[in-house]
């Protein structure tokens, strides 16, 4: 099996990079429109904020940590070594494995198709970003 030569301050930064992606994706970008595509309002989400949204943005922040360090992975299999071809790690691990899975919201849970779209969007943008940085970085 190969090793793996990891650079965990990159991981760290590409997981920090794909969370200002997603709070600006879903705040100032697309807030709106996501608030009304996934059925959220403003009480919902005042209601949330008294739950605790802190473990929500600790466990998201986490995922990316996981998504970052997996895709580091697959950038140094992938011997990408530019901005291009770390993006291209990203996009191929984006097609693969997030807006296929994702697609079944659409396919068995009735979400409405603009809604997988912008989701899915994020996460190609994410994607994107994040190979692009563990090429030049890892």
């Amino acid at each position: 099996m190969p090793t793996f030569e990891i650079n965990y301050i990159a991981v760290l930064v590409s997981a920090v990079a794909g969370f200002v992606i997603g709070a600006l994706w879903y705040s100032v970008l697309f807030g709106k429109v996501w608030m009304k595509l996934s059925g959220m309002d403003n009480k919902k989400i005042e209601k949330e904020k008294k739950k605790g949204m802190t473990k929500s943005f600790i466990g998201g922040f986490v995922a990316l940590l996981v998504m970052a360090f997996v895709l580091a992975h697959f950038v140094d299999m992938a011997e990408a070594a530019t901005v291009l071809e770390g993006a291209q790690a990203g996009f191929w691990a984006w097609l693969g494995f997030v807006a296929t899975i994702m697609l079944n919201k659409v396919l068995w849970e009735g979400k409405p198709f603009k809604l997988y779209l912008l989701d899915a969007a994020h996460y190609f943008v994410v994607l994107i970003i994040m190979g692009a940085i563990l090429a030049v970085w890892v």
